[in-house]
């Protein structure tokens, strides 16, 4: 009988499954767009394509299930067991269903009276109106082909009082031939204000595709000096046709004076020797803290042989944390992972960052297998480099690292 009783209810599910309206556009599929994807997918921003009417997704519902089905839309490439990431943009498996389903359905406007309110967005700027804007000083005309050296441009912020920096931006110009933009701050009349041993500590903020920009918590700022200077880093990929480019950084300013200061940091390993064919090349860089940090965030940098990334931090008391791991890397979004709860970092805590690499025919972004690969600034070369944000007391002395085994 608990036999029959088990097929009747199974068939009941499956009947009742089969009877169940489809999903609508307005009151299924739109909520899930509108959170996860319309930040990207409206006009001017990265996304190939608007999605924020229906007449804007029907055409592409197909297409929009299938990378849902996949995972590779919404970017999101950290372990899925991770949930302890505040910018967490995976779909939950219910959400990919109802995408799903509502594809194989035909795609059903439903009553628009069901749409939500669309999110509001400030055009062109993801963190709202900057309160200072600033482009690279100069166009630069990107060739069709070749080689480009990175690009520097200096501008003076003509600040005439110190800046706390509670949200920045970066705007490439020219998306589709933008590897990346670095701003870097030079105090003292154009001095880098690195720390020794520290090739990133004087950095605003790095751009990449899917990190665009970096906003602080209600408690932090970034302190910019007055009379500081900006040095925009650029690196230019050409892709096959020629472009103008004069990319803008934007500032929004604290009105206070914040809790905390933010630093940016970083575990990497310069003395890179991938071998020819290595589809599991490991390679490893740690930083110990001198001083009690507070962590906020991790952004793992390889190129096109990047394969996986890990971050471990390990506390005095020899306790172990995996903070992070990345387990298919992709070079095409190199996305922050921002801790919904920051970590507490005490004095001689340790960051272990490990990549690994795929230097193989397998690899289908390889550009030549048969090459020893070491570290470059060119995409054909490759970089191993675990950046990270944190934060200290703004009355605290500049904090200090120390590189640990695995370093440069």
């Amino acid at each position: 009988m608990k036999y029959l009783a088990s097929a009747v209810v199974t068939a009941t599910a499956s009947l009742y499954a089969a009877s169940a309206p489809a999903p609508t556009f307005t009151k299924d599929v739109a909520p899930i767009l509108y959170s996860r994807c319309a930040e990207c997918h409206r006009p001017g921003e990265a996304g190939p394509m608007a999605l924020l009417t229906y007449e804007q997704v029907r055409p592409w519902a197909k297409a929009i299930k299938a990378s849902t089905l996949t995972r590779t839309m919404p970017p999101w490439h950290a372990d899925p067991s991770q949930k302890h990431f505040a910018n967490n943009r995976r779909l939950t498996d219910d959400q990919v269903q109802t995408i799903a389903k509502w594809a194989d359905a035909g795609a059903p406007e439903g009553n628009k009276k069901d749409l939500p309110k669309l999110p509001e967005f400030i055009e062109g700027w993801k963190i709202g109106k900057p309160d200072w804007t600033a482009d690279m000083g100069a166009d630069f005309t990107i060739p069709a082909e070749g080689v480009i050296p990175y690009k520097y441009y200096t501008v003076d912020t003509n600040f005439t009082e110190d800046k706390w920096v509670q949200a920045v931006e970066v705007r490439p110009g020219q998306r589709a031939q933008v590897h990346h933009i670095i701003v870097f701050v030079l105090e003292n009349n154009g001095k880098s204000v690195k720390r020794a041993g520290e090739q990133f500590s004087d950095m605003l903020i790095g751009y990449a595709p899917g990190v665009p920009s970096i906003e602080f918590d209600s408690e932090t700022g970034f302190l910019v000096k007055a009379g500081s200077k900006l040095r925009f880093q650029v690196h230019y990929t050409p892709n096959g046709k020629e472009a103008v480019d004069r990319s803008v950084i934007g500032l929004k300013f604290r009105k206070d004076t914040p809790k905390y200061r933010a630093f940016s940091g970083s575990a990497a390993q310069y003395r890179l020797a991938i071998p020819p064919n290595d589809p599991n090349h490991e390679v490893k860089a740690s930083w110990v803290f001198r001083e009690d940090v507070t962590l906020l965030d991790m952004t793992p940098h390889m190129h096109l042989r990047g394969k996986a990334f890990k971050y471990v931090l390990t506390y005095p008391d020899g306790r172990s944390e995996e903070l992070l791991t990345v387990p298919k890397y992709d070079f095409n979004w190199q996305l922050s992972y921002i801790l919904s709860e920051p970590r507490k970092v005490p004095a001689g805590s340790r960051i272990d960052a490990t990549a690994w690499f795929d230097n193989s025919a397998n690899n289908k972004y390889n550009p030549d297998p048969s090459k020893t690969v070491r570290w470059g600034d060119q995409t054909f070369e490759e970089m191993m480099i675990g950046f990270f944000n944190y934060k200290v007391a703004v009355d605290a002395p500049l904090p200090k690292m120390t590189r640990a085994a695995g370093g440069e």
